[in-house]
Parts: structure tokens; C-alpha cells; sequence
């Protein structure tokens, strides 16, 4: 049977994303650390079907949990590339627990993957703000600064070079349409 985290072991502050459920003592792997809860759909029913919120967790093709209430302090939980707790999902029972899969430390921000078809519906269309995919594209930026400006320097190395072929040539001035390459004066007799 596995641990069960104490209510104070967690509190609901600003994250990155807006709200997000932080740990506020050490939360060992394998502790269940809060229900996921809620008004149980039946897709079967056309007035349950047609309910659209971000808080909707899917137990099976049927039954669906409505997280959206209040009391739901696990509706809090924010999506992670790279999580530190995971859905226990029991379909039979009807009920979601989120467990630690990894020790949590006070302060660490609580959260799980939300799966593929969420991830595609929610996430995707305004890019994933999760610590590790914003570390992911943090690197992308840098590594695209850094070949911006070996570009330039090529370019600007390529000018320099190109000017110092030139720098012997004297450079021809156009006056009234005709080229004189010197002094320009009155010939004398």
C-alpha cells in the first residue's frame, strides 16, 4: 500500500503557466499525493457529452471525470514533458490519484504528463511551457543567435577580403559621363 501525502503537503501558488500545486515538504516516489476529483459523465448522455472544459479526465471511452469544482486543488496540477508525478487511473473504482514517481523536494512544482491527445488539443497550438521543452527551445534560440553571427562574420570577413583586393586599384570618378582616373584639370600647352 503506498504512502498517502498529509493535505499540508502541498499548496496551490503562481507558477509559469498561471496556477500550479507546489510541494511544501519533501514528497517521497510512490506517494499518492492527492484524488483527482469530481462530478463522474457518461458520454452516453448528450448533455454530459457536449460539456467542454480543460479539466476533464478521461477514464475510459465512457465515464469521464468533470475536475473543473473548486475543491479540486488537483485541477492545479500543470503538464510536464518531464514530470515528477504521474495519473493512477482506475477506471472500475472510478477515481484518479496522482503519485510521485520521483522525489519531490519543498518547493518543486507538481506535475504530470497530460497525455498525447490533450497535449495536441491544448498545448500544442501555443507551445508547451513546460521547464523542460522551454530549456529545449532556450538552447534552440542560442544555438540560432550563435549561427547568426558566424554568418555575419563570414560575410563581413568576405567584404574585408574582397576590399583589400580592391585597395590598389585606384577608383575611377565619373564626371559630366566620362571616366578620369586622375587629377582633372585644364591640359596645359
Amino acid at each position: 500500500m503506498p504512502a498517502i501525502a498529509s493535505s499540508k503537503s502541498y499548496r496551490v501558488g503562481r507558477s509559469k503557466t498561471g496556477l500550479g500545486l507546489f510541494a511544501t515538504m519533501p514528497i517521497k516516489k510512490g506517494t499518492r499525493i492527492i484524488r483527482y476529483f469530481g462530478p463522474i459523465l457518461d458520454s452516453k448522455i448528450p448533455a454530459h457529452d457536449a460539456i467542454e472544459n480543460k479539466y476533464l479526465f478521461e477514464l475510459n471511452g465512457r465515464w469521464t471525470i468533470d475536475g473543473s469544482v473548486r475543491k479540486n486543488l488537483a485541477r492545479y496540477i500543470n503538464h510536464s514533458c518531464r514530470p515528477n508525478a504521474e495519473s493512477d487511473v482506475r477506471p472500475r473504482e472510478r477515481k484518479v490519484f496522482i503519485r510521485a514517481i520521483r522525489n519531490i523536494e519543498p518547493g518543486d512544482e507538481i506535475n504530470y504528463d497530460y497525455g498525447t491527445d490533450y497535449f495536441k488539443a491544448y498545448l500544442k497550438p501555443i507551445g508547451c511551457k513546460c521547464e523542460s521543452c522551454e530549456k529545449k527551445r532556450k538552447k534552440l534560440r542560442a544555438e540560432a543567435r550563435a549561427e547568426r553571427a558566424k554568418v555575419k562574420a563570414r560575410a563581413e570577413a568576405r567584404a574585408t577580403k574582397k576590399a583589400g583586393a580592391k585597395g590598389g586599384a585606384v577608383k575611377k570618378k565619373k564626371l559630366n559621363g566620362k571616366h578620369f582616373a586622375g587629377k582633372v584639370g585644364r591640359a596645359r600647352a
